[in-house]
């Protein structure tokens, strides 16, 4: 049977002041499933007047647990805001401990913040962290530029093995998501031109809106998309848990360059598949729209090919591959950049697979926005 707390039992606090010092007597009972006196009183107290000295004081304390330890945390919490001395030495040996312990030991950083920050603060720290990104990110593409002209020497330091791992992972294997996405990419293009133009006699133009948008657009935005959702997260996640397990800094012990071993060949690999896989994007986007064409509307198969032919010349076909070796580039950088930026924690490598991911498809939002005002005034 449960027996109810006594009165002495009760966790009860009591506040004094000693010239500029603050000191907290605890007595009773001080557990976690008991009830707490109210912090008020010690906020209270900090705000009349805010001591220079903090003094926790237990002679009358019966027994404790976490519902102690979690009171003072908060106090000292409260204590280090005003910058005021905290003296230990009176607390129970164990709670010395345990406070010492979670001052030693700084929090995990999550990338989530406990408490609420005033919006210029967030203003401030976001504009801070921007300014580091760049940093990183200019210091990365040189060390990356370096590496290259090393290698266009026949001076960088890296396995050829891994280029061609590396393509298989990005090329042959990629395969199936590209044919897929494309396939449908192209249906729908197939279907909203069979339907608009339908109304006008021009069934036939078809052809040509499905092979023009796959081929200068949709080819390569569709499979850098893919590449920075597959490829880009996995660079990331890769070169994070390198980061994670210190193969990284045994590399850079070792004597050899990460940026030559790690990432030089991940984004050779990349930028010589990614042509190729939007070549394909192309293809399978146009064998879509050809078989809307051959269900719903009345055009042959040799008339389809020869209006898609027909509407898709050189410069058509230049722009698309010119922005998949850009694409490239953006997923591969992203990706490895993200990796070589990874924290020390386990937690940190889901954060730069997933930073990864969003960075590289802004950025080919905004490369294939550049390339769209740029061609327009080449008038590509």
């Amino acid at each position: 049977m449960k027996l109810a707390a006594t009165a002495t039992d009760l966790a009860k606090l009591e506040l004094r002041r000693e010239s500029d010092a603050l000191v907290l007597v605890f007595s009773g009972s001080w557990s976690i499933h008991a009830k707490q006196p109210d912090f008020h009183q010690v906020e209270k107290a900090f705000a009349e007047k805010p001591p220079t000295r903090l003094v926790f004081e237990t002679n009358g304390l019966k027994s404790w647990d976490s519902g102690l330890m979690t009171f003072l945390q908060k106090t000292c919490d409260l204590g280090r805001t005003t910058k005021t001395t905290i003296d230990y030495s009176k607390l129970p040996e164990g709670a010395q401990g345990l406070m010492r312990l979670a001052e030693a030991v700084p929090e995990k950083e999550t990338g989530k913040s406990s408490t609420e920050k005033s919006l210029f603060y967030r203003l401030g720290s976001s504009s801070l962290v921007l300014v580091a990104d760049l940093g990183e990110f200019f210091t990365f593409i040189g060390e990356t530029t370096v590496a290259f002209g090393r290698f266009l020497i026949g001076r960088a330091r890296m396995r050829w093995s891994d280029v061609w791992l590396t393509v298989q992972q990005v090329g042959p294997e990629a395969l199936p998501i590209v044919a897929l996405i494309s396939f449908l990419v192209g249906l729908i293009l197939g279907f909203v031109g069979a339907v608009q133009l339908q109304q006008f006699g021009a069934s036939i133009y078809v052809a040509n809106l499905v092979g023009l948008a796959m081929v200068r657009e949709m080819g390569a935005m569709m499979a850098g998309i893919i590449m920075c959702g597959r490829t880009g997260a996995a660079f990331a996640a890769q070169l994070g848990s390198m980061k994670v397990s210190e193969e990284i800094d045994a590399l850079q012990t070792l004597g050899l360059s990460p940026i030559e071993f790690l990432v030089l060949p991940r984004m050779l690999a990349l930028i010589l598949m990614m042509p190729l896989l939007v070549l394909f994007a192309d293809f399978v986007g146009i064998i879509g729209g050809l078989v809307v064409s051959l269900a719903i509307l009345d055009i042959t198969f040799q008339q389809y090919v020869n209006q898609t032919i027909g509407a898709i010349d050189l410069t058509n076909f230049s722009t698309g591959i010119i922005k998949s070796t850009v694409f490239g580039v953006i997923v591969a950088v992203t990706g490895c950049l993200r990796g070589m930026q990874c924290g020390d924690s386990s937690a940190s490598v889901g954060l730069a697979a997933t930073s990864a991911v969003v960075t590289g498809i802004t950025g080919i939002i905004v490369a294939d926005a550049i390339f769209a005002v740029v061609f327009n005034i080449l008038g590509m």
